[in-house]
């Protein structure tokens, strides 16, 4: 029995001390003396926690791929143009709006069925598109086929006024002969 008194009263003596272990260190040691110093002068400001991190627009900004110049830009955006032409052409949609638009048989009919073609197709590539560059070139594109298909020089047809009759078209101004004919004999030859 004695050596079990003895095992018992070792291991009381080891948990008493550890009990009074944590009362060894003073209570004046300072674990972080340089938050109590600007407690006390009164800045409220927390230590920093590591590097400083740059803000979130210079983050977007770095990994944003650098330009290499217009032309390379240019080019870039007429590569993804015309990849974006390749995939659309095959659209059925696309196909039907352009066989609908050459099966016309008037001009004006065919520069209204161009129009509503060149909405449908210009749609379906700017949904597509993944830049906002490219989206920009597509709506210039977009522009250029809409005033081709304009014709500003031709008289337009006449609207019909709220009354429901026609306003008067403008009549073209008789040929006038010069001065010069209108007077002239004619020489008969005998």
């Amino acid at each position: 029995m004695n050596k079990y008194g003895l095992i018992f009263s070792s291991a009381l003596l080891t948990a008493a001390l550890m009990m009074h272990g944590q009362e060894a260190a003073p209570p004046s040691v300072d674990l972080f003396p340089e938050q109590e110093q600007e407690e006390e002068e009164g800045s409220p400001t927390p230590p920093p926690n590591g590097p400083e991190l740059p803000e979130l627009k210079q983050l977007d900004d770095s990994f944003k791929p650098k330009s290499l110049g217009t032309d390379a830009d240019t080019l870039q955006v007429h590569a993804l143009w015309r990849q974006l032409k390749n995939r659309t052409v095959n659209d059925p949609d696309v196909q039907e709006a352009k066989k609908y638009a050459q099966a016309a048989r008037t001009d004006l009919e065919k520069r209204k069925r161009l129009r509503n073609y060149y909405e449908i197709y210009y749609q379906r590539m700017s949904a597509l598109a993944t830049t906002p560059e490219l989206k920009l070139a597509l709506q210039a594109l977009k522009d250029v086929h809409q005033t081709v298909l304009a014709q500003p020089r031709v008289r337009p047809t006449p609207t019909p006024e709220f009354s429901g009759t026609p306003s008067p078209t403008p009549s073209s101004t008789p040929f006038k002969k010069k001065a010069k004919e209108k007077h002239k004999k004619k020489k008969v030859h005998k």
